[in-house]
């Protein structure tokens, strides 16, 4: 009897499986019911809203003609026909975006009807392949390099961007590898680059359809970290680089802020969103196009061409090429401006003095501003100011070193070593009482600090 259990068993479960199956297959098979009704749907569907209604109309009316004349007649399985679609409709339109597709959750065995699930789904996909940033690193010769496959909406993505950013901050040379990157959210774009224009630069914009809108997409001004606005920068590209991977390839291109280095990329430009078809189809219809601001046009159907082509597989170690020379060109301009804007400080500080021996009241304004020129460019810091106050002290100017260690005192005031220094300067200018305040107020944010305790206890004593 349990044998016999055994065999009804599993007969039963070759019965259930053979049925599922069946099931599934017929949920795949197409009638011409099925067939007419998709393509009148999908006909309606590029007349409301392609970017283009012309080439919406003509995309409708000839998918109309060939499925009178039974051009699908043959066709039961639903992806064939879905395949046969795209082709037919990007025959006619150009467009590489638009394209229809079987239903994911009716392809997949384990897939959901439920839409908060197969959005939660694709939220997963995008977090495991880590939004995009497929590898992030800092190459020999200061070469920051990011392998980016995508550039994700969603807000971890963002935060991985400034990661991303502040780790190859420091480069002599940036390269973006954009091969197998076939696109994303322009918002993303935007936020990326902006790391690598100084001042706000238009980059795009989307015309949208609906409401017959233009929304302008530009680098902001401020980021979070430092911007590499003068870093040389490369592109990699591929024939595979496509949609929102275009997008950043042709700003920094139109900008003329890079060099693109690869193969002519994908040509897709026109941006748009999933429609339901019914009998288990979607469509993707672009409903906007990009306008750059600079050709006035975009790279659909044509793609990018890179300013140097090569195979895709030869462009990184191109790029590493041209990059490990700009990178020394760019290391050597880097120490020549700072060489010459330190010397620019000393002869303004020297200059400085001679206003302070003729009492000109514009001297500590002098110092002042040449130094926050520099603290802002952060070619200095606390520690370099402080060193030069007291390189003036040891000159006996007193007046200029007082006033580099004033200006210490207001960049850094939670410093206990500014005040310290500060009230070191107006001791040896004979002004004890000035001197006294600032030890005071080194004391108080470092009780620990011995030197000043009896600085204070020297001068309060008249020694």
């Amino acid at each position: 009897m349990k044998h016999l259990s055994k065999l009804v068993i599993a007969a039963i479960l070759f019965t259930v499986v053979f049925i599922s199956s069946l099931l599934r297959a017929q949920e795949q098979t197409l009638t011409d019911e099925q067939k007419e009704e998709t393509v009148n749907n999908i006909g309606q569907l590029l007349i409301d809203y392609y970017v283009f209604a012309d080439i919406g109309e003509l995309c409708a009316a000839h998918l109309k003609t060939i499925m009178e004349k039974g051009y699908f007649d043959s066709v039961t399985d639903k992806k064939e026909f879905s395949d046969l679609l795209t082709q037919e409709l990007q025959s006619i339109s150009k467009d590489k975006h638009m394209r229809v597709r079987v239903e994911r959750q009716m392809m997949d065995e384990q897939g959901s009807s439920n839409p908060l699930f197969e959005q939660f789904k694709f939220r997963q996909e995008d977090k495991v392949n880590n939004y995009g940033f497929r590898k992030v690193e800092m190459l020999d010769s200061g070469i920051g390099y990011i392998d980016l496959r995508g550039f994700s909406q969603e807000p971890q993505a963002f935060d991985l961007a400034v990661s991303s950013m502040k780790l190859i901050s420091n480069s002599n040379a940036v390269i973006f590898d954009l091969r197998k990157n076939n696109g994303g959210n322009p918002e993303m774009i935007k936020f990326i680059l902006s790391y690598f224009f100084e001042k706000p630069t238009h980059l795009n914009d989307l015309y949208w359809r609906e409401g017959d809108l233009t929304e302008e997409f530009w680098t902001t001004e401020k980021v979070d970290g430092t911007k590499m606005s003068n870093v040389p920068l490369f592109v990699l590209t591929s024939s595979k680089t496509f949609s929102a991977g275009e997008e950043f390839t042709y700003n920094v291109q139109t900008q003329k802020r890079g060099v693109i280095i690869g193969e002519v990329t994908g040509g897709g430009a026109n941006p748009g969103g999933t429609f339901p078809a019914g009998n288990g189809f979607i469509v993707f219809i672009p409903t906007g196009r990009a306008i750059n601001p600079i050709t006035k046009t975009n790279w659909e159907g044509v793609g990018i061409k890179p300013d140097i082509e090569t195979p895709a597989d030869d462009a990184l170690d191109k790029a590493l090429e041209l990059a490990k020379a700009e990178a020394e060109k760019y290391k050597q301009k880097v120490l020549a401006d700072a060489e010459a804007a330190f010397d620019n400080l000393i002869k303004n500080l020297d200059t400085a003095e001679e206003l302070f021996n003729n009492n000109n009241s514009g001297a500590e304004e002098k110092v002042y501003s040449s130094l926050n020129n520099l603290l802002m460019e952060n070619m200095i810091n606390e520690t370099d100011i402080n060193m030069l106050g007291y390189e003036y002290l040891g000159k006996e100017k007193n007046r200029t070193a007082v006033a580099v260690f004033k200006f210490n005192t207001e960049k850094f005031p939670g410093s206990s070593n500014v005040w310290d220094s500060l009230g070191e300067a107006y001791m040896k200018s004979g002004d004890n009482e000035r001197a006294i305040t600032n030890y005071e107020k080194s004391l108080e944010l470092d009780p620990g600090n011995e030197n000043a305790r009896q600085m204070i206890t020297k001068m309060k004593s008249g020694e």
